[in-house]
């Protein structure tokens, strides 16, 4: 979990710098009045593609993963796309049978979805993401051996809620940062615990880069 941390935030650094990099040169920033020709039909340089990692974590749950994306930014309000995720979620196993009974959990799951991002200021988003997911558990129970035990497969509904901070520029590149929770209580959502059903915290740290950059 600490390497990952730590790969997570030498990411946000070298993004950051990417972005510096984007002020030093001339262009056109998303946020002035002078940017979008909102209004005047599709463009092709507001097509963006990206992805996030995301990493959530509890007590005695880790949760990794993925999503590329495509989406496109109507205005410099609000950007709408698609996305497939894939996670990786495991819990240990507790011997005091407090979390769980002494069963070591792991979970894969893929899915998609769709999502749309709000910038009611020039740094702050919201971001609402509506996913459909696959998962499948494998268990190894503890109190008897390491037995493995059968695995199975569940299907279910999340949408996720939250806020993020974000360097923007329309028809150049941008970089984000989010926190978020699944509102929904779906048994079976990777961003559920599957014992007691809490939300998981979900970070995702996101690269996005527009088709067709503008000319500076």
């Amino acid at each position: 979990m600490k390497r990952i941390a730590i790969a997570c935030f030498c990411l946000m650094i070298i993004s950051m710098e990417g972005m510096a990099q984007y002020h030093r040169a001339p262009r056109v920033n998303t946020y002035s009045d002078e940017d979008v020709s909102e209004g005047k039909g599709f463009k092709k340089d507001h097509i963006f593609i990206g992805g996030t990692l995301n990493l959530g974590f509890s007590g005695y749950v880790f949760n990794v993963g993925g999503a590329p994306e495509i989406g496109y930014s109507f205005n410099k309000w609000f950007d709408v796309g698609l996305l497939a995720n894939i996670n990786y979620t495991s819990e240990r196993a507790d011997p005091e049978g407090y979390y769980n009974d002494n069963t070591r959990t792991r979970i894969y799951n893929y899915g998609v979805g769709a999502f749309g991002r709000f910038y009611p200021l020039p740094f702050l988003f919201v971001q609402v993401e509506p996913e459909y997911n696959w998962t499948k558990y494998t268990q190894k129970d503890f109190n008897n051996g390491a037995l493995e035990i059968p695995s199975y497969n569940t299907q279910a509904t999340s949408l996720l809620l939250g806020i993020g901070y974000g360097q923007r520029f329309v028809g150049h590149s941008s970089f984000y940062i989010a926190i978020m929770f699944d509102a929904l209580t779906n048994y079976g959502s990777p961003y559920r615990d599957p014992y007691s059903g809490a939300a998981l915290p979900v970070l995702k740290a996101g690269f996005d880069f527009y088709l067709h950059p503008k000319r500076s």
